[in-house]
């Protein structure tokens, strides 16, 4: 008789029923994954929405449990993870179909594959999840929220790591966006999970249940007081460290991507209006994006970047610039950049792009047969190196990311060690032209808007196509220009100074270590159901909750991390 992992006996358990489970739960699970990948940016508007999140996430893992084996529960979660992922991630198909010129069938197939394969880590941690099973619905929640928490880590480090579309985004305007500050992302996956695990356990006989309710009062107490901690800091930091607003114009373009490398057509397009409005603009600070100048500097019509220089570099000028552009020579590789010119400056800032795009900016091993076969104008680039200096005007540090680049809050926190060196903004330059006008443009801004709330540091964003907008500390989106207008945002940011959140002050130490400890910690745990193991367990357990207990308390306590 095949041996089944189900749970009979306790009354307060997490219930696995049936050997393969209603017919129709595979459908369902299917459409809950679309759900989470419309949870992220809804597409009629574009704003996150937290609750379809959890409610979707909840939903899985109620099916999860219905199913007898731990095989066909991770068969169900692999199902799950590839249709959220193939929503999440769709208009990769424009960039290598219409852009790339693979066939549709293969850029399809692409697609799926991708998703089918990170998919696979949210297979194996719920196969892991249902194989481990706890009596208790608490620890069946804790267990399921670290393996989850494990899922996301592989799939944003691992093979250069894509973490594009991780659940913690949909909650940017949510409940637990206060969290940011101290856990990050990463960390609001896990409550994430945990809230949806615990809310899919949930029985009828609960709302009886006086432990039950103290439970979701102890959740809502916790919440509470992370957030009016949160708002206490930040009246803090506006009282003193916001620095008087500076003047922007942030330039979006709107050059096609299939004529933006073509000589006849993009390449004079961006190269004469860049130039018209770098010399019409009148802001303390001007922004161009990712590659607005399209050619590297030796290619350019002589002059061209020496009347730019000049213009901006001029001893006892006002303005300085930031702007795209491709850098560097055939015998020593070559960088997707920013040149910066501020007044009195004898060499233009540069900063290189450390985090490149698979496919765009370095070709992984054994897969250059698939480049060759789309019509992509990029290469092998080399990387710029991490926590690389801020570019400082009018007593602002201004630290600069290249497209997905603000994707890993892990890196960018590197350049937050030094409190007193810290930025006080960050500049996100991007071309998101290469997905058209899609739902990537609206989900791009909410990573962006997730890493204010992290550093508590605004986010200013100069692109191609969109979102060009400016982000304040809270994560707000205070100016946006329309997506896929050709035009310059005129606006202001003010910028923050002093100490730096405890999220910036850990992961720029330790980066994502302490949790992939808790991860490994709280999924490896052998909770047993043998009753000899079981106190070994719970002592193991409590032990882990002890230390983060008092390592939030210590965040609590000091609100903020000072240098």
């Amino acid at each position: 008789m095949q041996q089944t992992h189900m749970v009979h006996d306790d009354p307060a358990a997490p219930r696995a029923t049936g050997v393969r489970g209603p017919w129709w739960l595979w459908p369902l699970v299917a459409l809950a994954g679309v759900a989470q990948a419309l949870s992220l940016a809804w597409p009629w508007g574009g704003q996150p929405l937290w609750w379809l999140q959890l409610a979707s996430l909840a939903v899985f893992v109620h099916a999860i449990l219905r199913v007898a084996t731990p095989r066909r529960a991770g068969f169900m979660a692999w199902v799950f993870a590839t249709a959220w992922l193939c929503g999440t991630f769709w208009w990769l198909y424009i960039s290598m179909h219409t852009y790339g010129g693979l066939a549709a069938p293969l850029a399809v197939l692409a697609v799926v594959g991708l998703a089918a394969f990170l998919g696979s880590y949210y297979a194996i941690a719920v196969w892991w999840f249902r194989k481990r099973l706890p009596h208790s619905r608490l620890r069946a929640a804790v267990l399921f929220a670290a393996l989850w928490l494990l899922a996301e880590l592989a799939r944003g480090q691992w093979w250069t790591g894509f973490p594009w579309g991780a659940i913690g985004y949909a909650h940017v305007d949510g409940p637990l966006a206060a969290l940011a500050r101290y856990v990050g992302v990463y960390g609001i996956c896990f409550a994430a999970a945990f809230l949806a695990a615990s809310a899919a356990m949930w029985r009828t006989e609960d709302s009886h249940n006086q432990k039950w309710w103290i439970a979701v009062a102890g959740v809502l107490m916790v919440l509470g007081g992370v957030a009016s901690q949160r708002q206490t800091g930040l009246k803090t930091l506006e009282a003193s460290h916001l620095s008087a607003p500076m003047s922007l114009a942030l330039m979006q373009g709107q050059i096609p991507q299939d004529e933006k490398f073509q000589p006849g057509s993009g390449i004079p397009l961006a190269l004469e209006w860049y130039a018209g409005r770098l010399n019409e603009a009148r802001a303390q600070l001007v922004v161009a994006p990712e590659t607005a100048i399209p050619l590297l500097p030796q290619q350019l019509p002589p002059g061209y970047l020496e009347a730019i220089s000049a213009r901006y570099s001029q001893p006892g000028g006002e303005q300085a610039l930031l702007v795209g552009i491709p850098l560097g020579n055939f015998t020593e590789g070559y960088t997707n950049s920013v040149y910066g010119f501020a007044p009195g400056m004898q060499q233009p800032y540069q900063y290189d792009k450390h985090h490149l795009v698979p496919f765009g900016e370095f070709i992984p091993p054994f897969f250059r047969w698939f480049t060759e076969m789309m019509n992509i104008p990029l290469g092998d680039f080399n990387r710029g190196h991490i926590g690389q200096p801020s570019f400082v005007w009018k007593g602002e540090r201004i630290a600069p990311n290249i497209c997905y680049e603000d994707l890993f809050g892990e890196e960018l926190g590197a350049r937050f060690v030094d409190a007193t060196q810290a930025p006080t903004f960050m500049v996100n330059l991007s071309n998101i032209g290469w997905f058209g006008n899609s739902v990537a443009i609206d989900q791009h801004l909410a990573i962006s808007r997730m890493r204010s709330l992290e550093f508590e540091r605004p986010m200013v964003r100069a692109t191609n196509t969109g979102a060009t907008a400016v982000i304040d500390h809270r994560g707000q989106v205070t100016d946006r220009l329309e997506n896929t207008q050709r035009g310059v945002l005129l606006t202001q940011v003010r910028g923050v100074s002093g100490a730096v959140t405890p999220f910036a002050w850990w992961v720029g130490r330790l980066g994502l270590w302490p949790f992939w400890g808790w991860g490994c910690s709280g999924g490896a745990a052998r909770v047993a159901r043998a009753p000899g193991r079981r106190a070994g367990a719970l002592a193991i357990m409590g032990q882990r909750f002890e230390v983060l207990y008092q390592f939030l308390g210590r965040l609590l306590q000091s609100g903020d991390c000072k240098p």
